[in-house]
């Protein structure tokens, strides 16, 4: 198929599933159809293992948006089409400019659509085609409604085999949802990216291309590469001086100090503290990016520096495993929460990116090289998301441990009826903490059409 008759038949197909029905399976749906589109239309390109993965988490995103409906699997499903598109469509360019480039083409759609040569293809009419339409369509249909009007006045119930009859269609609603879906069609089949995406892409590489020109790149104009080296030293050696008294104070407050708050009082100052490591690893990788930019990766002497920033980075993974075990006894105490998780998830890939930080350093690599690995770690994050009961999860594990269970805690928990109602039903609490409320929410899901559905609550009994 040509990609003017991609975008019309995309746009069509989304009008069917999306008119009178709200978001639900129709998206799991038309996800899927991109999917299989992307991959017939360009199996040609699918050269290596990622396409056949982003194809398979494609999927996989798709049917768990079709189960769970949350903000979670539209975001596993978003990015899984999209990675999937761009990667086979502009392979050359790095993943991390799909950022961009949505973000551009949500508006510059609005004007190019209107650029008529760059997606339909040149008006060529060919006689044999002009005498088939005059001959089969035009003529039949002018001669159609002369005597369907010649008729109408002679017949009564002639006449009322249309003017009796009222077609149940919402025009506006259909033009609109057909505008909508031809400017999703049109961004995903036919977006633009600019020249300057190609010119600059190198500087997106993982490797240095300019070698010689690099090692004697200065950061500042008014210190020659000795002066600076010899900076980063003295500012890593006080930074890591500086970091080990805190990771000592940090693990006393935490661990040793007798903590006599409240749980409420004790949650906050958890909180902050968790907050000033977040902010503490991300100005650590940022310090590590600023000094290992160019140069000092192949200067030979520089090996102080290295060496500095590698107990830098062993520091602040330090600092990451206190809290994880920190948060892993807030957890025991109190119970899981969604941010309780958050936090994990977050310790798990600052970790990681901890890891390609000294990877970068040892192996001469680009800063571009860290974001380009983070990206995909991320989005393996925002799958992973998108696949696990979290609600359920966290309502399994409070139970079992009898923390966190708090009923009007359980009730806003997602995706956790089966077993918050057989908690309720056990300990003997009634409809109260927005337990009503939660059932009223289940039974609209439930009587949505099918299009609209989660599929989740099809397997929910309907009465409580």
């Amino acid at each position: 198929m040509k990609k003017h008759q991609i975008i019309l038949a995309c746009s069509l197909i989304f009008t069917l599933l999306f008119y009178n029905e709200s978001v639900g399976v129709n998206l799991a749906i038309f996800g899927l159809l991109l999917t299989c589109l992307i991959s017939y239309s360009f199996q040609d390109r699918f050269v290596d293992r990622s396409h056949l993965i982003l194809v398979v988490a494609s999927v996989l995103s798709c049917l768990a948006f079709a189960w769970y409906g949350d903000f979670a699997s539209f975001l596993a499903l978003a990015m899984s089409v999209l990675f999937l598109q761009f990667k086979t469509q502009d392979s050359q360019l790095k993943i991390i400019q799909i950022f961009p480039l949505v973000f551009l083409n949500a508006f510059t759609t609005l004007g190019r659509v209107f650029m008529f040569s760059q997606w339909l293809p040149e008006r060529k009419i060919h006689n044999n085609f002009a005498k088939k339409l005059v001959a089969y369509f035009i003529i039949p249909t002018i001669f159609l409604i002369v005597f369907f009007a010649a008729y109408s006045f002679g017949s009564t119930h002639f006449s009322s085999l249309l003017t009796d009859y009222t077609l149940d269609l919402d025009i506006v609603q259909v033009i609109l949802i057909g505008i909508l879906g031809f400017y999703i069609s049109f961004s995903f089949w036919n977006y633009w990216v600019p020249e300057i995406c190609y010119e600059k892409n190198e500087m997106l590489d993982n490797e240095f291309n300019n070698i010689a020109e690099v090692k004697n790149q200065q950061t500042f104009s008014f210190l020659d590469l000795d002066f600076e080296r010899k900076s980063g030293e003295i500012t890593l050696a006080l930074l890591n001086f500086m970091l080990l008294i805190f990771i000592v104070t940090y693990n006393y407050e935490q661990f040793f100090e007798v903590v006599t708050a409240q749980a409420s009082k004790l949650s906050a100052d958890t909180h902050e503290r968790v907050n000033s490591v977040i902010f503490s690893i991300i100005m650590a990788v940022g310090v590590i990016l600023f000094y290992f930019k160019g140069g000092f990766n192949f200067d030979k002497k520089a090996t102080n520096l290295k060496a500095l920033a590698k107990i830098w980075i062993v520091l602040n993974g330090i600092l990451i495993v206190s809290t994880i075990i920190k948060n892993s006894e807030y957890v025991s105490f109190f119970g899981l929460t969604y941010k309780r998780l958050g936090v994990f998830a977050f310790l798990i890939l600052a970790i990681i990116g901890l890891v390609f930080t000294f990877l970068k350093i040892r192996r001469q690599k680009t800063n571009a090289y860290l974001v380009n690995q983070m990206v995909w770690y991320f989005y393996g994050t925002i799958l992973l998301c998108s696949f696990v009961n979290w609600g359920n999860l966290i309502t399994n594990y409070n139970i079992s441990v009898n923390k966190g269970v708090n009923p009007r805690f359980l009730s806003n928990l997602d995706f956790n009826d089966e077993a918050r109602r057989e908690y309720f039903l056990q300990n003997n609490i009634k409809e109260s903490y927005g337990e009503l409320d939660k059932e009223n929410d289940v039974f609209i899901h439930q009587e949505k059409t099918f299009l609209s559905k989660a599929l989740y609550y099809e397997f929910l009994k309907k009465e409580y």
